[in-house]
């Protein structure tokens, strides 16, 4: 297979439509001046569930596993050139021909819930995802013992983890709260009917932007990724933790060059304005993120250097 064929494989599977494989490129943008450097970012840690805190609550970030598209612009840079792409990544001191996502959903434990948000990619993508029961296992949770699942978007890499291999709920006691735009997206996507129908019973849809748990847990609207796509807001006390969703992929290019068209966003241009809106709230406010495709454990803050916003993980 080559690498353009796989490029289309992998954008179909999270749920894009394959026209956005086939369709014709908008004029390519300006080739991109260097980019400053950002502090450097190690996906090196040998545990698969890594424990910090929000405040009072504790949180576990989940390793699920990774994908890594090739620098050919079916994805990244769409309209480009992968030497654009290319300038990018070397001006950050990372490989040129391809670009690495982590897949990491958050669990986040309160008095008296247990809470996910997002299930990675089950079986959905092969063997470089679908760990999250084996994380799960490492950090001492029992599946049956998640209260909610907080979904930000129906793309595979997001939904597939939330059934078994038999096609049965994995997490049966779990209410699987998201956006009603975006569980109507995916009510009436034909290839999605099986899981739709195991998850129905369980979905409690909210009007974007809700408050789900009093004081912490509040969506956040995310415009143009998918139709409902939804960040969340979790609070304890004085502190909160901004859970980003797919507003952003890549901890360089979408950070550093977030006017630049990704295959994955439904609604380019809607996508584009919420990503470059969202970087320079982050930057402004200091606020604690959590990146479900940053290095392992994507947790950090945004920061301006110069004209450009970049990734500082903790």
């Amino acid at each position: 297979m080559d690498r353009s064929a796989a490029s289309c494989i992998l954008a179909l599977i999270a749920g894009v439509s394959l026209a956005a494989c086939s369709k014709t490129a908008e004029e390519p943008l300006p080739a991109p001046a260097p980019a400053a450097a950002a502090a450097p970012v190690a996906d090196a840690a040998p545990s698969n569930s890594q424990s910090f805190k929000i405040g009072e609550l504790t949180a576990v970030a989940l390793r699920d596993g990774g994908l890594e598209p090739p620098n050919d612009n079916q994805v990244f840079g769409v309209g480009l050139k992968p030497e654009d792409v290319a300038a990018v990544l070397s001006a950050n001191n990372l490989p040129t021909d391809k670009l690495s996502l982590s897949v990491q959903p958050l669990l986040v434990k309160t008095a008296d819930r247990v809470l996910l948000f997002d299930t990675g990619a089950g079986s959905l993508f092969g063997p470089g995802t679908g760990k999250i029961g084996a994380s799960l296992a490492e950090a001492g949770v029992d599946a049956g013992s998640i209260t909610d699942i907080f979904i930000s978007h129906s793309h595979g890499d997001h939904i597939g983890g939330l059934v078994n291999a038999e096609g049965a709920l994995a997490f049966p006691n779990a209410a699987i709260h998201l956006s009603k735009p975006e569980w109507d997206h995916l009510s009436g996507q034909q290839n999605m009917a099986a899981l739709a129908s195991a998850m129905k019973p369980r979905v409690q849809a909210f009007a974007p932007g809700a408050e789900l748990i009093p004081g912490v847990v509040t969506a956040v609207e995310i415009k143009g990724h998918t139709p409902g796509h939804s960040g969340y807001r979790i609070t304890s006390g004085a502190d909160s933790l901004l859970y980003v969703g797919d507003s952003m992929h890549h901890y360089v290019v979408s950070v550093q060059k977030p006017e630049w068209t990704i295959a994955f966003d439904g609604d380019n241009a809607t996508a584009t304005a919420s990503r470059i809106a969202l970087l320079n709230e982050l930057a402004a406010s200091g606020q604690r993120v959590y990146a479900v495709h940053f290095p392992y454990p994507g947790l950090g803050k945004m920061e301006k250097r110069g004209e450009t916003v970049v990734w500082v993980a903790e």
